[in-house]
């Protein structure tokens, strides 16, 4: 009698996997990364994944490259396969032919300070331009602003509480006193509405109970954006992107910079110089050393006759 086999990882299988993540602390949304990818090689495959051979790993990476699938994909990929068969498969050798590909960072969209204004006064209703401030004044990413409490913010100190921010991290934001009067005219809009509970969500959802989605953020951005007449790409994280550059053009530390983005590495922060137009501008061109070189001998020289 012939077995059945299934195209996605077995239950047992799974959840193995999710019980090693969980150890290691990783977060939500990579173990469903992780979950997702291992899914798409079992289908490739026909057969579980733990089945597989060092081949089935080639043959799988070539299939990605042939489809023109993203960089970023790819190494997702190849995350997911290596903890699958490095950790909760026991078989490290299976990771050693996993190619990693190189990704050319995109400079990041930035907005102009006049362009941010534009956005968040083009809002479609109070609490999203209190989310947009969030966003720009604090520097807060979306799944963060998601998943704020109203308890969060704290008045006294002037702080917003990041309470599991990315890599289940806990840091304080900056929250300015324009920001602050945004959140309090929002705080007092929900209350009249019966949306803001007590000790609840700072931005609810569609249900009070519920946190606002990453998606209903970004679609509001969008319709924002167009309204506003930006023809930039722009997103929630466009705004993020945009207070670490402005405060970069204030000449703020760049330090202080990674402790509000709630970077580890300093590297990452310093992506930020690469959009900066003030770091630009402070630099002198060598074209106009040259023409000042030239000029120079022309103020001193005397008139002929």
């Amino acid at each position: 009698m012939d077995t059945i086999t299934t195209a996605a990882p077995n239950n047992a299988l799974r959840e193995r996997m999710l019980q090693d993540m969980t150890m290691r602390s990783f977060g939500e949304h990579t173990q469903k990364d992780y979950i997702r990818h291992v899914r798409s090689f079992a289908a490739f495959l026909g057969r579980p994944p733990d089945t597989a051979t060092i081949e089935d790993l080639r043959r799988y990476q070539i299939a990605q490259h042939e489809r023109a699938i993203s960089p970023a994909t790819i190494n997702g990929a190849v995350s997911a396969l290596r903890f699958l068969f490095g950790i909760t498969l026991k078989r490290p050798e299976m990771a050693l032919g996993l190619v990693v590909v190189r990704c050319t960072p995109k400079l990041r969209e930035v907005l102009s300070v006049e362009e941010a204004a534009r956005l968040i006064e083009a809002a479609p209703g109070i609490k999203y331009k209190a989310a947009f401030g969030v966003a720009y004044g604090a520097g807060l990413r979306v799944s963060e602003i998601a998943h704020l409490k109203v308890d969060d913010i704290d008045s006294t100190r002037m702080l917003i509480r990041v309470e599991q921010g990315k890599g289940r991290k806990d840091r304080n934001a900056m929250l300015s006193p324009h920001l602050l009067d945004l959140l309090r005219q929002w705080w007092r809009e929900g209350k009249r509405r019966g949306v803001m509970l007590p000790h609840g969500w700072l931005f609810p959802g569609r249900s009070c109970t519920d946190p606002i989605s990453a998606r209903q953020l970004h679609r509001a951005v969008h319709e924002a954006a167009e309204f506003a007449g930006i023809r930039k790409r722009v997103s929630p994280h466009t705004l993020r992107h945009s207070f670490a550059t402005h405060l970069l053009e204030q000449d703020v530390d760049i330090r202080v910079i990674q402790v509000l983005l709630g970077h580890t590495k300093i590297g990452t922060t310093a992506i930020y110089t690469k959009v900066s137009t003030r770091t630009m501008q402070a630099v002198a061109s060598p074209l106009d050393r040259i023409f000042s070189l030239m000029e120079g001998p022309k103020r001193t020289a005397s008139p002929p006759g």
